[in-house]
């Protein structure tokens, strides 16, 4: 049939009428569930008018529009798609109707709808695609609009229960495998720094596994559609006898709503990316929270992060529901077992409760969780609802004492502790057993370095210690090897479990605060006085390491220092660990492996200092002999060395020559070189006459490393600093010596960020002259090019992201820690060309830096300088006005935060 263009100037206005009422509505209520069903019903008149201008208020024509997937369900929020279905009766009805079909599509989209259209003959809809499970799921929340009522109710009653039921086996397995890989593209955590709401794991996409899962389960069990009640996912779960047991998934869904609601007015687009302004400005208005008002950004985001750790863990309890294909043998295996002395049975790795279970005490519970610990087990959802139920007798008669010191020291010890752990966590009883843990339940430290939660950081703690038994890399097995030689891996355990609840507190120093929340629950345990000196050391001292990574590792004060706070060998390799298993579970790239060896460096500096077996003896004024053979034994001998009497005299000749070379180096350069590095930075020294720069690239473990050798000049430090800046370089550490002949050895350790000369190797000689031309220059032509290299760094960083944590520029002066130098520690903004602006200061204060130590942390710069003045450690006067310039050259390079 043909149609004429349709006049809809009027359904266009009614529409933006509508739409405006909504979002007047959701702002002063904030109700975001109601605006999605509002709209929902906005969009329902309008196609139902389009039908019957499209085709005529009598037509007798076999075919209907219905309303699919999240328009189904009535959660249309303010951008998102319309999903509908023309369901024709057969290919001759598709054919008549495809022009008014047109018709209707076109004028949705010119009405302001993003249409997203199908069409199907009946024949269609019995087919099943693996390949496009997404338009079947869509089809479980379908919804009669407009045409003719009896195909839609043979759709509904018999073609799609029908298609259901027939390869229900394949609906199901596939509805899980497309959970569990989108749950893997995002790391299978809730915990990212900007979530997508509706994609992210404990999104709205987990949320609807509910009534997909409820659906197929009762179609299997009945043969046939249940009846509707109302719209919407939570009615439908409801009405299945699937929704949550106590609310909080329900709740959850309204949060999450309402924030959905929020960034799609927000951005005026289908935008579900929680970036962070729109942290800040959600927080702002209180979206989603009971309470209206301004609310803390950090708290926002907690509330955000409950209600999706709710979501997900559904999620991934119904899909361990699905039934796993069975092989021949295990058909013959006893599906179900009893647990000795519990209510509880184990069937194919979950655990079940009996339905006359009755709680009295924690015994059996306690005993279930330490199965889970050992094994791996799950409990089913049954299971959680009966337990969670239960808390108010269980809080009845808590356990104390040694009795629950043995209970948690079990699950602790087990390799799936930190599974066993999240579980009794999610379910109240780990704060029923340990209040003191409640106050960092989803606690967020909101910075761009901390990505999860305080609660979950400390479950990820106890989880890398396990890890450890399946070590993979280099560090991890030297790390490793630490495990066996520990007495009491409970107690380190359950140091990591509290070493951070004092950052509930929010005030202090949170090392102390945990030791004092601490100090009661191992009170409560009956521990004697040596357990829990060890439990609150650790505690107590589980930064030293991480503080003593930021200085020199290879300075005999820093290692002595950090023998004298630890005080055993035992102790220490306990905190080594603890170290490793805290900078792990900051976020997934927090532990570099430049960072991991660095520890295991300073875990073997400092147990050899305590052992008195090594760094006992140390070099001196005068060098060792043998070290100076071997690198001169190393040189290229001439022809002209014929007889050995001249080869020995030559050689003896290249010793002297080292000598000099060697002169006036700090012994700290003979420690950190390899005795080939000093025959080729020797030997590089000797070519300056012919060229006053002498570059040398190499490989350093996982970093590259970039010496400079030239004779000394000003400025050169903060030079090499600003080009490998400009290169998008990032460096971790640098080395600053000089000798006596006035001869410069500059040493940087840096990341290729951008793999440039790991992937283009022909990009390492450009890199290399590059760098060389730069240094080359006078001071004020390399002065030039470097800042017009860094201000194109500064304005790609720009496009690239804006700065989402501001911040403030800290400097502190330390003259104690360091026999020789004062240290200085500079926490800043990071920025491309930060570390050459400092050393730019530095330089015209006449300061020499020894050592520097580069470290970023998510924005955060933290560097450590260890400088002195003529050979002397800064005077304090140096000091203030030394800060005074720094602090005013800062300000002018560090980026403001950008508010939107």
């Amino acid at each position: 049939m043909e149609t004429a263009i349709l006049v809809i100037d009027d359904l266009r206005e009614q529409y933006a009428q509508q739409m405006a009422l909504v979002r007047q509505t959701y702002d002063r209520t904030g109700d975001g569930t109601a605006a999605i069903r509002r709209r929902s019903s906005v969009v329902d008149r309008l196609l139902i008018e389009l039908w019957r201008r499209a085709f005529g208020p009598e037509s007798s024509l076999k075919a209907s529009i219905l309303a699919l997937g999240g328009y189904g369900r009535k959660d249309l929020f303010p951008f998102s798609d319309i999903d509908v279905l023309f369901a024709v009766a057969d290919d001759d009805t598709e054919k008549s109707s495809r022009q008014a079909i047109r018709t209707i599509v076109q004028a949705m989209w010119d009405i302001g709808l993003r249409a997203s259209p199908a069409t199907r003959t009946v024949k269609e809809c019995t087919r099943f695609d693996p390949d496009n499970l997404e338009f079947t799921l869509s089809t479980f929340d379908h919804r009669f609009l407009a045409g003719n009522f009896p195909l839609y109710q043979k759709l509904h009653n018999e073609t799609i229960p029908g298609l259901v039921l027939s390869e229900w086996n394949q609906i199901a397995q596939k509805l899980g495998e497309v959970a569990r890989a989108r749950h893997a593209k995002y790391g299978n955590t809730i915990f990212h720094l900007e979530p997508n709401l509706k994609e992210c794991p404990g999104g709205l996409r987990d949320f609807n596994l509910a009534p997909w899962f409820a659906l197929l389960f009762y179609l299997k069990e009945h043969k046939e559609w249940p009846r509707q009640r109302g719209g919407g996912a939570n009615d439908r779960a409801s009405a299945l006898g699937w929704q949550s047991a106590h609310g909080d998934a329900e709740t959850a869904f309204d949060f999450l709503s309402a924030a959905r609601c929020f960034l799609h007015f927000r951005h005026g687009r289908d935008d579900n990316t929680l970036d962070w302004q729109s942290q800040d400005e959600a927080a702002a208005n209180s979206v989603g929270l009971e309470t209206r008002g301004t609310a803390d950004p950090a708290y926002w985001m907690r509330t955000y992060y409950r209600h999706a750790r709710t979501i997900y863990r559904r999620a991934v309890l119904l899909m361990e529901q699905l039934p796993a294909p069975v092989s021949f043998y295990k058909q013959f295996r006893k599906r179900r077992a009893a647990i000795p002395g519990t209510d509880f049975s184990l069937d194919q790795g979950r655990i079940d409760i009996s339905p006359t279970a009755q709680f009295s005490d924690t015994d059996g519970m306690l005993r279930v969780f330490a199965l889970i610990a050992n094994h791996g087990y799950t409990l089913t959802q049954a299971a959680e609802d009966r337990i969670t139920d239960a808390l108010p007798v269980l809080a009845i008669h808590i356990p104390e004492g040694p009795y629950l010191w043995n209970h948690l020291r079990e699950v602790l010890l087990g390799p799936h502790a930190a599974h066993a752990l999240r579980t009794m966590h999610a379910l109240g009883i780990l704060e029923m057993l340990i209040p003191e843990f409640h106050g960092i339940d989803a606690l967020v430290i909101r910075d761009s370095y901390h990505r999860y939660t305080v609660d979950e950081h400390t479950f990820l703690t106890i989880d890398n210690v396990h890890a450890l038994r399946r070590p993979i890399k280099d560090y991890e097995q030297r790390l490793a090897t630490l495990l066996p030689e520990i007495d009491r891996l409970d107690l380190l355990l359950l140091s990591l479990l509290l070493h951070d609840t004092g950052k509930a507190r929010r005030t202090g120093e949170h090392t102390a605060q945990s030791v004092e929340l601490a100090d009661s629950f191992l009170a409560r345990l009956d521990f004697d006085i040596e357990e829990r000196e060890i439990v609150r050391k650790l505690i107590r001292s589980h930064l030293e390491m991480s503080s003593a990574l930021r200085r020199d590792i290879f300075d005999a004060d820093n290692v002595h220092t950090l023998s004298e706070k630890v005080g055993s060998p035992q102790l220490l390799k306990m905190l080594t660990l603890m170290t490793y298993a805290d900078i792990k579970a900051v976020h997934p790239d927090a532990l570099t492996p430049w960072k991991a060896e660095n520890l295991w460096q300073l875990y073997m500096s400092t147990a050899n200092f305590m052992d008195r077996s090594v760094d006992e003896v140390r070099y001196h004024a005068d060098l060792d002999p043998t070290l100076l053979y071997r690198i001169a034994s190393m040189l290229p001998v001439g022809a002209e060395a014929k007889t050995p009497s001249k080869k020995k005299a030559l050689v003896s000749a290249q010793e002297a020559a080292i000598r000099k070379f060697l002169e006036g180096l700090p012994q700290r350069y003979l420690q950190t070189r390899l005795p080939e590095q000093i025959r080729n930075h020797y030997l590089l020294a000797a070519q300056l006459e012919q060229d006053p720069i002498q570059l040398e690239l190499r490989p350093s473990r996982q970093l590259v490393e970039l010496t400079v050798i030239a004779r000394d000049r000003r400025r050169l430090f903060a030079d090499v600093a600003g080009a490998l800046a400009a290169w998008g370089m990032n460096i971790v550490k640098a080395d600053a010596f000089s000798n006596d002949a006035g001869i410069i050895v500059d040493s940087f350790q840096f990341i290729d960020t951008f793999r440039t000369l790991e992937l283009n190797p022909e990009e390492k000689d450009r890199f290399t002259a590059n760098v060389h031309e730069i240094l080359s220059q006078g001071i004020t032509a390399t002065k030039h090019q470097i800042e017009q290299l860094l201000a194109n760094r500064h304005q790609s960083a720009t496009r690239n992201g804006t700065v989402k944590v501001e911040v403030p520029t800290r400097l502190e002066f330390d003259s104690e820690s360091s026999s020789q130098s004062t240290l200085l520690q500079v926490v800043a903004q990071d920025t491309p060309g930060l570390l050459r602006q400092i050393a730019l200061v530095l330089h015209a204060h006449d300061c020499n830096i020894e050592v520097a130590l580069i470290d970023t942390e998510g924005e955060t710069a933290i560097d450590v300088f260890y400088l002195t003045q003529k050979d002397k450690k800064l005077n304090p006067s140096l000091q203030v006005s030394l800060a005074e310039d720094l602090k005013s050259a800062l300000n002018k390079i560090l980026p403001q935060v950008q508010n939107f």
